[in-house]
C-alpha cells in the first residue's frame, strides 16, 4: 500500500519597487509590477492546475485528497488582484479533500532570528486561513521547508488559548544527509519528541525529493532518460514504495503546472491522468490522503535527528540560498534589528493616528522579512542559477541588496522619528 501526499506551496512576494538612496516615498512596493506577475501567474497555473484539481476530486469521488499552504502574501494579492482563484480554493476546502496548512504570514525567516515574530506571523496566517476557509490549520510547513530539531520541539509545544496542542505534524525535506540509508516513505518523529515522551503523537512528513523533483523539474527536460515522462511510469514508481516505505511525498511548488513546467509540455495531462493511474497499478491497495490523515493513521518508525537546517532550496539543501554571503546576512540582521524599535512604536501609540501609522509602518516591515528579497541577494549562480533567476526583478544580487538596504534605511529613519509626529502611510 502507498498513500500518496500531494502538497503544494502557493507563495508570491511583494516586489520592491526601485528605490534610490535619495527616494523618501514611504511606497516600498511596486504593485503594478505585482499586480502583473500574479495576474500572469493565474493564467498560466492557479487557474487551470485547480480547476483541474477540483475536477479530479469530483471524479474520483473524494479519493484524490491534495493539501496546500498559500502564504499570507498570495493571499492578500489574490484578493486583490484574482479574487475568483480564492473562490476556487473556497471550493476546494467545501469538498473536504483538502487540507490547509500553515505557515508564517510572510514567508519569512523569522524563526532563524524571532521567535516572537514567528509566533505572531503563525497566529496571523492562521486566523486568515479560518477566516477563507473555515478550518484551522493542523499540520505546520515552515518557509521553503526549513527545518531542524529545535523547530521541530517548538511547534509541538505551541498551544492555543485553552492549552491544547496546535499541530500534529510537520513537513520537511527527506535530506539524504539526515535520512542516511533509510527511506523518506515512513513517518518520523523528532528526538524526544515520541508518543511515550511528549504524551501525544506528534509526526514528520519527509519529503521524497526524487519522485517530486521528476515533476517539478525535470518533466520537460528532454536529455532526461525518463522523457518524456506518463503517468503510467510516475504511478509505477509511487507503487515501487510498497515494501520499503508505505506513505509517497510528493512537494513541489504549485506553480510547476503551466508556469514552471508549460502547457504545452503536458504537465495538465499528466496531472489530470496521475491519480487513476495510481489507483490502476495496485487496486483496493494505492490511495492519497492529506497530511493530517497521514499523521493519524501511521506511526513514525524512527528518528529524524536534524541538528543543523535544512531546506527543500538548491542542490545543498540548507540555508545558502538566503543566508550564503555577507549581504544577505548584513541585510537580515540591519531587517531584524528594527523588530523592537517598529512595535515599540505600536505599543506606545496613544491616539488613533498614531496607532494607524505604527501599524502601516509593522505591516511594510513584515512584508520586508518575506525570504524572497534575500533570495534575490543569493550569488550562487553555478547548477541552481536558473533558479535564483526566475521572477527575479534585478540585474545582479549586488542590485537586489543595495536597492533593499536603501528601503530599509527609509523603514529606520520612520520607527526613529519621536512619538506623536505623523509616520507616513506604506503602500
Amino acid at each position: 500500500m502507498a498513500s500518496v501526499v500531494f502538497y503544494f506551496q502557493v507563495h508570491q512576494p511583494c516586489r520592491i519597487r526601485r528605490y534610490s538612496v535619495f527616494d523618501q516615498s514611504p511606497l516600498y512596493f511596486d504593485d503594478e509590477h505585482n499586480r502583473q506577475v500574479l495576474c500572469k501567474v493565474a493564467d498560466k497555473c492557479y487557474r487551470p492546475a485547480t480547476d483541474t484539481i477540483l475536477d479530479l476530486v469530483r471524479r474520483h469521488e473524494g479519493r484524490f485528497r491534495v493539501s496546500y499552504s498559500l502564504t499570507g502574501v498570495v493571499l492578500d494579492q489574490l484578493a486583490a488582484w484574482a479574487p475568483d482563484v480564492l473562490d476556487r480554493f473556497k471550493a476546494l476546502a467545501d469538498t473536504g479533500c483538502c487540507e490547509f496548512l500553515a505557515e508564517t504570514y510572510h514567508h519569512s525567516l523569522a524563526f532563524l532570528y524571532s521567535r516572537e515574530e514567528f509566533v505572531e506571523q503563525i497566529d496571523l496566517h492562521s486566523a486568515r486561513i479560518r477566516e477563507l476557509f473555515g478550518v484551522t490549520p493542523r499540520v505546520f510547513r515552515n518557509t521553503e521547508l526549513i527545518y531542524n530539531n529545535d523547530l521541530a520541539h517548538f511547534i509541538a509545544g505551541l498551544t492555543d488559548e485553552a492549552g491544547a496542542p496546535r499541530f500534529d505534524g510537520v513537513l520537511c525535506e527527506g535530506a539524504d544527509s539526515v535520512l542516511g540509508y533509510r527511506s523518506p516513505n515512513y513517518l518520523y518523529t523528532a528526538p524526544g519528541l515520541s508518543r511515550e515522551a511528549l504524551g501525544r503523537r506528534f509526526g514528520l512528513l519527509l519529503k521524497n525529493y526524487r519522485l517530486s523533483d521528476d515533476i517539478a523539474f525535470r518533466f520537460s527536460d528532454r536529455n532526461w532518460s525518463q522523457w518524456p515522462l506518463t503517468a503510467e511510469t510516475f504511478a509505477s514508481w509511487v507503487n515501487q514504495i510498497n515494501g520499503d516505505g508505505y506513505v509517497c511525498n510528493l512537494f513541489m511548488d504549485y506553480e510547476t503546472f503551466g508556469e514552471h513546467q508549460w502547457a504545452d509540455t503536458g504537465i495538465f495531462q499528466f496531472l489530470d491522468a496521475l491519480p487513476e493511474k495510481v489507483f490502476d497499478v495496485a487496486p483496493g491497495e494505492n490511495h492519497f490522503c492529506t497530511p493530517s490523515e497521514a499523521l493519524a493513521r501511521f506511526d513514525p518508525v524512527g528518528e529524524y535527528d536534524a541538528p543543523h537546517m535544512i531546506s527543500w532550496a538548491d542542490t545543498e539543501r540548507d540555508l545558502s540560498a538566503w543566508l550564503g554571503n555577507p549581504m544577505q546576512s548584513n541585510a537580515l540582521y540591519e531587517l531584524y534589528r528594527l523588530e523592537a524599535p517598529i512595535k515599540a512604536r505600536l505599543a506606545e501609540a496613544s491616539t488613533d493616528a498614531e496607532r494607524a501609522h505604527a501599524a502601516a509602518l509593522l505591516a511594510d516591515w513584515r512584508k520586508l522579512t518575506t525570504s524572497d528579497h534575500f533570495y534575490y541577494m543569493c550569488t550562487k549562480y553555478f547548477a541552481d542559477g536558473d533558479v535564483h533567476k526566475y521572477f527575479n526583478p534585478y540585474e545582479s544580487p549586488y542590485d537586489a541588496y543595495i536597492n533593499f538596504m536603501n528601503v530599509l534605511d527609509n523603514v529606520r529613519s520612520r520607527a526613529e522619528r519621536v512619538k506623536g509626529e505623523p509616520v507616513p502611510a506604506g503602500s
